[in-house]
């Protein structure tokens, strides 16, 4: 069976009425994102930070998984698929994947403040003050901030090189160190790009569908399948 790995970014979930993550003028949805996404923000205002995050994830929970989701879904009936989705949405799994691995974060479970390594399913949007992890300290979203180490790249990486076909979709590939993920996909792999123009990949032999996600992702899955 055939491996398939596909990147994701915000582009896939933008359908599904998720915000994109930053414009040009640093805001997220209004908000500067040194004060909420870094840890010094966290330390400066943690009642601000957890503000934001109680409402993308309201947001998120309102979200439907989109036709781009769905369809991805469909290639587990023929290949071994592996999502790597640098979103915090749980969209992929609500979608039908069985297989995703978030680098940032998903911003449905808590994590402790001292234990990265402890996390929490959450019910609900709401994350406040007094919810605290087994030792007592508080708990936060479970997303990587600016400033700290993505714990998922290596095994991202890992999954990038055995790749048979790589799709890249709804993401610039701006944002470092994921985006040096695409250094790891094997020459030979067949390589789709979906959604967006990516002069990244200029030279690397790239199959582009200039489409929106749940326009370009079913006729990818459809040609693939």
């Amino acid at each position: 069976m055939k491996k398939i790995v596909v990147f994701t970014g915000a582009g896939i979930s933008a359908e599904s009425g998720l915000k994109t993550f930053r414009d040009k003028d640093g805001l997220w949805e209004g908000y500067d994102i040194n004060e909420v996404a870094t840890p010094e923000g966290w330390r400066r205002n943690p009642s601000l930070v957890q503000q934001f995050y109680n409402e993308r994830r309201k947001a998120v929970l309102e979200a439907k998984p989109n036709a781009a989701h769905t369809a991805l879904a469909k290639l587990q009936d023929k290949y071994d698929v592996q999502i790597i989705t640098q979103n915090i949405d749980d969209l992929h799994e609500r979608g039908g994947s069985k297989n995703v691995l978030h680098l940032h974060g998903i911003i449905t479970r808590s994590q402790s403040d001292v234990d990265a390594s402890l996390t929490y399913p959450m019910e609900g949007w709401e994350l406040t003050s007094a919810d605290v992890c087994k030792y007592g300290k508080p708990l936060r979203p479970h997303v990587v901030w600016f400033g700290e180490e993505v714990p998922n790249l290596r095994l991202a990486a890992e999954m990038c090189d055995t790749a048979d076909i790589f799709a890249v979709i709804g993401t610039k590939l701006a944002v470092y160190p994921a985006a040096g993920l695409i250094d790891y996909v094997p020459a030979q792999a067949l390589k789709y790009v979906v959604d967006l123009d990516i002069s990244n990949v200029q030279g690397r032999n790239w199959m582009k569908i200039q489409e929106p996600a749940s326009i370009g992702v079913p006729q990818m899955v459809a040609a693939l399948m």
